[in-house]
């Protein structure tokens, strides 16, 4: 019998998903130093509640190719438009920020490229290497677009040798096309089993839950993602980034969250992170080994 998502009342958001402020010694020392130094992580621009947990743990996630996203999906805070010029000299500036804070392990990101004829795999790639020559003991997870599925711009990806590959489903099969616009639900899928098959040593999807899914869907989706040979899963709660953006439809409960990850567990994922302020790099470093 499906539950029923806890409903959304006039009462705001759900207790479960109160934030204390980030505290401890080491968040204050890399606070300190990407105030310093003027570095730019996605923890401190999108307001991550688990900022404080990762950068405790040595983590933080990077976006590279500007903040322009040459998609328009519903749920997304970035914003859609044409993008700058790529910038050659970013790759040697993700690197520094990342040995300056001293990161164990980094999350790389980025926005869509469609505009470019490499839809930035290239840069992806420099980057990449870039982080290995100047942090060596830094391991990597590349949170990637689709590129479309063209596997050229895939092989770039596997070849620079990220210890985890990432690419979000996002949303449940019936639901895509309006969250994600221009992605294909089966698209992910293909890019995903290809990526494993090519030689990726770890592959990562998410999911948002609160889009109007049902528990059965949601099931359905991490049948579909192991299938399709990914090795860790996080699942985690839909926060509308703004009026302009697609509205919650549900606070699921933690309990619920606990049933998905059990049942996870049991399709044979090696990790599935589930919960309410889960988000794509929560506990990434634990995603490695």
């Amino acid at each position: 019998m499906e539950v029923a998502p806890e409903k959304i009342t006039k009462k705001g958001k759900p207790k479960w998903l109160r934030v204390t402020l980030p505290t401890g010694e080491k968040y204050k020392q890399l606070r300190g130093l990407v105030d310093t130094y003027n570095l730019h992580t996605i923890c401190t621009s999108g307001s991550c509640p688990n900022m404080g947990e990762c950068w405790g743990e040595g983590t933080a996630t990077f976006m590279i190719l500007g903040n322009i996203c040459t998609r328009s999906c519903g749920f997304c805070g970035v914003k859609t438009g044409r993008p700058e010029s790529v910038d050659w000299a970013e790759p040697e500036k993700v690197a520094r920020s990342i040995k300056i804070m001293k990161i164990k392990h980094a999350v790389l990101t980025s926005v869509d490229r469609d505009d470019l004829k490499d839809m930035g795999s290239i840069l992806w790639a420099e980057t990449i290497g870039a982080v290995r020559r100047m942090s060596p003991s830094t391991t990597l997870e590349t949170l990637i677009p689709d590129f479309q599925g063209i596997t050229e711009h895939l092989d770039r990806i596997i070849a620079a040798g990220p210890e985890v590959i990432s690419h979000n489903i996002e949303t449940v099969k019936r639901l895509t096309r309006e969250v994600r616009i221009q992605a294909k639900y089966e698209k992910s899928m293909e890019v995903l089993n290809y990526l494993k098959n090519a030689g990726a040593r770890r592959t990562k999807s998410g999911i948002m839950l609160g889009l109007g899914e049902t528990e059965e869907e949601v099931y359905e989706t991490l049948r579909d993602l192991r299938a399709n040979q990914v090795d860790v899963v996080t699942i985690g709660q839909y926060l509308q980034p703004s009026k302009k953006h697609l509205p919650v439809k549900d606070f699921i409960s933690p309990e619920q969250f606990k049933k998905y990850e059990e049942y996870g567990l049991e399709l044979g994922f090696r990790h599935v992170e589930s919960g309410p302020l889960v988000r794509s790099s929560y506990k990434a470093h634990k995603h490695v080994n």
